[in-house]
């Protein structure tokens, strides 16, 4: 059996909870595997939205397990917040819920951290979302952190109180005021307790490689490929490796288990935060895009950074993970548009290239070519012969420029509105 992959090819955002969501009635396992409540997952269907953080977005289909795992940095009191939502929408969570013990726990010092650093960057602010989650991976890579089953050992009190002491010290050299962290951290606590009573901690690389043995698992990734902390746009990028590789890591699973590596992407780009975005537009048309398609950041509500598609980032990452196939997200959003651009390739200092550079104040100017927009509605549509041929000859545009499938196209946010090539 194998473990397919779902992966963001963009900054992030791209709609991978409700391609998760489409593709669970395959699968009796859905795993995420890097990433923390800085992610935002969105999923709508029968007239309700919800939006998760932490929990895979296979919760919605009620014979998925469902495990976090340790490539992923967890905020308890987020966790259970979740966990409270879902229950009080009548999503039950009781036993399907898998949480790995190697999985690193964020603290409220984390997130002070996060704030502290991010304002002493002043104008070279990367973007952060401010959940703690940079300050998690560094302590977890410097050796330092806390794990969630740390919280099962009777020394934990010990450790929480030596890694927050060691924060505060940070923070005071930072000036950085603390006077919240005492609330913060009497919810944090409440919430661990929860966790050790209501959620099933387990070695998920041993029970990830044990249902592997029964049937496929899905992969669920977080942020996008070109948010990578080794591939992305350095040093604007996440902590985490959002790449196909980083399943295999975080996850406990062996490259060879790898089966499809699903890509999802816009018909268009965003952006949320700091960073290079060679196809940005500051005018009405990316106005227009940000209005249409509802482009604000579903973590923090910040307005997204709108741009057309751009094949030479699109080409990389697709590149860097192995993509087998493409999920085209938003083409609704683009119904009114006159004229669709993509971008084919740069030109760099007089220079053109199709390669994405690794410079990333480089002067990039975007080479675009053009197409005729469908100018009609589409999200009735169910099946290919319900779309324009306008926008089929965009597809077929970016199968030849890829060289990977489209299979299928989003023509809305609802998990019915769904064009399955």
């Amino acid at each position: 059996m194998k473990i397919d992959v779902v992966i963001g090819l963009q900054w992030g955002d791209e709609g991978k909870g409700k391609i998760v969501d489409v593709l669970t009635p395959m699968y009796n396992v859905v795993a995420r595997f890097q990433g923390g409540p800085n992610a935002g997952h969105t999923l709508e269907f029968d007239g309700k939205k919800f939006v998760l953080h932490t929990i895979p977005s296979g919760i919605f289909r009620d014979k998925t397990t469902n495990i976090i795992g340790n490539g992923v940095v967890v905020d308890p009191t987020v966790l259970m917040g979740e966990v409270d939502n879902l229950n009080a929408a009548g999503v039950s969570t009781k036993g399907r819920i898998l949480l790995s013990k190697k999985a690193h726990l964020i603290l409220p010092t984390h997130r002070a951290l996060d704030a502290a650093q991010e304002t002493a960057k002043g104008g070279a602010k990367i973007g952060s979302t401010l959940k703690g989650i940079g300050p998690t991976y560094t302590d977890k890579t410097g050796r330092a952190g806390l794990r969630v089953g740390d919280v099962l050992h009777p020394d934990f009190d010990k450790k929480y109180g030596a890694l927050r002491q060691r924060h505060l010290a940070q923070l005071a050299q930072l000036s950085y005021p603390c006077s919240s962290l005492d609330d913060e951290e009497q919810r944090w606590r409440q919430s661990i307790d929860r966790l050790r009573t209501e959620l099933t901690i387990v070695d998920s690389e041993y029970e990830i490689n044990e249902l592997l043995k029964k049937g496929n698992i899905l992969a669920e990734g977080a942020q996008g490929s070109m948010l990578d902390v080794d591939f992305g746009s350095y040093p604007f990028v996440t902590s985490s490796s959002t790449v196909c590789a980083g399943a295999c890591t975080g996850l406990g699973v062996a490259p060879r288990r790898i089966g499809e590596v699903i890509g999802i992407f816009k018909a268009y780009c965003t952006r949320v935060g700091s960073g290079p975005f060679p196809t940005e537009l500051h005018d009405e048309v990316g106005e227009q895009m940000r209005r249409q398609g509802n482009e604000f950041g579903s973590t923090t509500g910040r307005p997204r950074r709108c741009g057309w598609l751009d094949l030479v980032a699109l080409r990389y990452s697709i590149m860097v993970s192995g993509a087998t196939q493409l999920f085209m997200m938003k083409a609704d959003v683009m119904d009114s548009f006159d004229a669709v651009k993509v971008a084919v390739g740069y030109s760099i200092n007089g220079v053109t290239t199709d390669r994405y550079p690794y410079d990333t104040d480089a002067p990039v100017k975007p080479i675009y070519r053009e197409f005729k927009g469908w100018k009609k509605p589409i999200s009735d549509s169910r099946s290919e012969k319900d779309l324009p041929q306008e926008l089929l000859d965009y597809v077929k545009f970016i199968e030849e420029q890829t060289g990977v499938p489209v299979k299928f196209i989003s023509v809305g946010p609802d998990r019915k509105e769904t064009v399955l090539r």
